[in-house]
């Protein structure tokens, strides 16, 4: 049986343990609050190199609409190692959700609680989606510490005027 890990998942889960760890370090200095305060802030400076480099890997300029920034939803990280899902797409709307979240899923496996990541969660979807395309604003729909309903874990819409 051949147990070779896939090189971007490799990749993918090294990163996610290290933001981890370096959270629980913050939280565990500094308490919950701070850590997430001091994550979103990470996050908005992140997301959108993330978006610059997945938009320069493809070849692309910003401002390609619900299309690319469907497309650029796959090519993250995320994308390697969590299970997500666009349910709905128009030129104007995309709905997008992330079914299976690495992080979720091992607190809701051990019987703890969701990780509150909704206050990170707006502006590092907001941050990517605006560096996709600027005219796309972000809202969420449905994002721990929202309840878990079994489905997914987090739900984004993103829109365009």
């Amino acid at each position: 049986m051949d147990n070779k890990i896939n090189r971007e998942d490799d990749f993918a889960r090294l990163w996610l343990a290290h933001d981890g760890l370096w959270f629980q370090a913050v939280e565990r200095e500094f308490g919950m609050e701070a850590a997430i305060r001091l994550d979103t802030i990470a996050w908005s400076q992140f997301s959108p190199i993330e978006a610059g480099r997945i938009l320069s890997r493809l070849g692309k300029e910003p401002g390609g609409g619900m299309d690319l920034l469907e497309e650029a939803l796959g090519e993250r990280l995320y994308a390697f190692i969590n299970k997500q899902t666009v349910i709905e797409k128009s030129s104007k709307r995309l709905v997008f959700q992330m079914n299976s979240c690495r992080v979720q899923d091992a607190r809701y496996r051990k019987g703890m609680a969701a990780f509150p990541c909704k206050e990170v969660g707006i502006v590092e979807y907001a941050t990517f989606a605006e560096a996709i395309d600027p005219r796309i604003k972000t809202r969420c729909l449905h994002c721990p510490p929202d309840a878990y309903n079994g489905e997914y874990w987090c739900r984004w819409e993103f829109y365009i005027d």
